[in-house]
């Protein structure tokens, strides 16, 4: 079911020449460990003033959006929450626009799902996100990939993690030592 609805998000956004990443779980499963996952996360190349053309993706796919005013809740959170009906699946699609985001966006990893090529953020972009979330699942999530994949760019890791940090006065970069410290 979760491959049927990628092939479709992917042909849907490729039609409107929309670039996106799957992100979260979804992208954990492609360079770690299978896990549970109840949810697909997609960052969007776009920003929120392309909302309209993102409501007609969820419209043509019949997703249900799951906000009342999604015009408000995307101006604060950058965030429209959709929902498959027939798997119950939710979709969250994420708007960017920052310089990260769009270099993330460049250095995605193509995925054959059946017939369709679907778009997963790279290994390192997987490892920044689940960094900066922060929380117990996302950590474990990348010990798993460190633990799984030797060839990790290492210098785009501690130059996106330095700029988080420094924005977000998390310790980030600490974090990423100790967890590739427990896989030597």
């Amino acid at each position: 079911m979760f491959q049927q609805l990628l092939r479709r998000l992917a042909t849907a956004l490729d039609a409107r020449h929309i670039d996106y990443m799957l992100i979260g779980g979804q992208a954990v499963l492609v360079y770690g460990e299978p896990r549970l996952t109840k949810d697909i996360d997609v960052t969007l190349g776009v920003g929120p003033d392309r909302l309209d053309e993102i409501l007609a993706v969820a419209s043509e796919l019949r997703w249900q959006v799951l906000v009342e005013r999604p015009a408000e809740f995307v101006q604060r959170t950058l965030v429209l929450p959709c929902q498959e009906p027939q798997t119950g699946i939710r979709v969250d699609l994420i708007f960017s626009f920052s310089p990260y985001e769009r270099q993330a966006l460049r250095r995605v990893r193509r995925v054959r799902v059946g017939d369709v090529e679907v778009r997963y953020a790279s290994l390192e972009d997987v490892i920044i996100h689940k960094l900066v979330a922060g929380r117990p699942r996302d950590v474990e999530d990348v010990r798993a990939l460190l633990l799984k994949n030797k060839n990790v760019d290492q210098a785009y890791l501690r130059h996106w993690l330095a700029q988080f940090e420094q924005a977000l006065g998390q310790p980030l970069l600490e974090r990423l030592e100790e967890l590739s410290a427990a896989r030597r």
